[in-house]
């Protein structure tokens, strides 16, 4: 079993809101967290930008990523959307197994 948990930053609830049913609907992720209120700083074609933005975690298993993250920019509205995989190296076993059964 190889978990991950997957890091996106999006720029409203809705649109998180709209990921997250999306692809746990297609059981490419167990579970979305969504946290707003997020307020980033960043450079971007040569600008400084600010924005806020919402946090979106989702949990799936490493083996989907790919379609996760090609499902994530079909829905995205940034040219080059934040998505990046993160390793979940520990934790309750009967969590990551329900990650592990959830997902297909």
């Amino acid at each position: 079993m190889s978990v991950i948990f997957t890091y996106i930053t999006v720029p409203s609830d809705a649109l998180a809101h709209k990921i997250a049913a999306a692809v746990v609907s297609e059981r490419l992720a167990a579970c979305a967290n969504i946290i707003p209120g997020m307020k980033s700083v960043y450079q971007w074609q040569s600008k400084i930008e600010q924005r806020d933005e919402v946090v979106l975690i989702l949990k799936t298993q490493e083996k989907f990523y790919p379609a996760l993250e090609a499902r994530v920019k079909a829905l995205h509205s940034d040219e080059t959307p934040c998505i990046v995989a993160l390793p979940v190296t520990g934790g309750n076993a009967d969590f990551l197994q329900w990650i592990t059964n959830e997902t297909t």
